[in-house]
């Protein structure tokens, strides 16, 4: 391979890396989509048939365009759903600005008209996913805006046990704690914002719906293509 030819296979490799990181920074982060999708749940009580769950996550405030995620909040609340359940990352460390903007942004919160519950994330635990007092603040605020906040805790909502599991990587987790609550036969949904807890030895026969946040919408998902994994 002569030096022209090399530089200009670098030069293309370049101009598609620049591409892919522009896509991933400007255009994927601000790319609003609703997918809905049937959720069968064992032994669900006839009062919840066809009722609306909405899960909202990673929204990130601090990092994220504060505006565009009020947006996107006024325009989930159109969909009125029953149940609204948050799962992780509020925030994501920015000096302190996460919080006054996490103020703004929970005034628009999407709330469920029998409950509204979340959990946090990893980012919500601050640098390093270590510092307690960072998500107790977040549990705090969000608490304050009308969000039930479990941390290996569960409710239940007309007859749906929800049980929420503290982040894999924060200083909380306790899923043996969490999954205390799980009586099988009893209609359920768990939520993890680490999907990779799905690995951990801590289900006791648990069968049933899982939600998470934490990969964004996909672990393996290339610019322009459909997404090739999910988990």
């Amino acid at each position: 391979m002569n030096r022209r030819k090399f530089t200009k296979i670098l030069a293309t490799l370049g101009g598609a890396s620049a591409i892919t990181g522009l896509y991933a920074w400007q255009v994927e982060p601000f790319r609003l989509e609703f997918v809905q999708k049937k959720m069968p749940v064992k032994n669900l009580p006839g009062m919840l048939r066809g009722k609306i769950l909405m899960q909202i996550s990673d929204m990130h405030v601090g990092r994220t365009d504060k505006d565009f995620l009020i947006r996107s909040l006024k325009e989930a609340q159109r969909y009125r759903p029953d149940i609204v359940v948050y799962t992780g990352d509020f925030i994501t460390e920015n000096g302190g600005v996460e919080f006054d903007e996490l103020n703004e942004v929970l005034d628009h919160k999407v709330t469920g008209k029998i409950g509204t519950v979340g959990i946090l994330g990893n980012h919500d635990y601050g640098m390093g996913w270590s510092q307690a007092d960072v998500s107790n603040r977040v549990t705090s605020m969000a608490t304050g805006a009308g969000i039930t906040m479990l941390r290996n805790s569960a409710v239940v909502i007309g007859g749906l046990s929800i049980i929420g599991i503290d982040d894999l990587w924060g200083t909380n987790y306790r899923p043996e704690v969490a999954m205390l609550h799980y009586t099988e036969g009893t209609p359920t949904i768990v939520l993890s914002h680490n999907p990779d807890t799905c690995d951990e030895d801590i289900w006791k026969n648990y069968k049933g719906w899982i939600l998470s946040g934490h990969t964004h919408g996909g672990q393996v998902k290339p610019p322009f293509y459909r997404r090739l994994l999910y988990r």
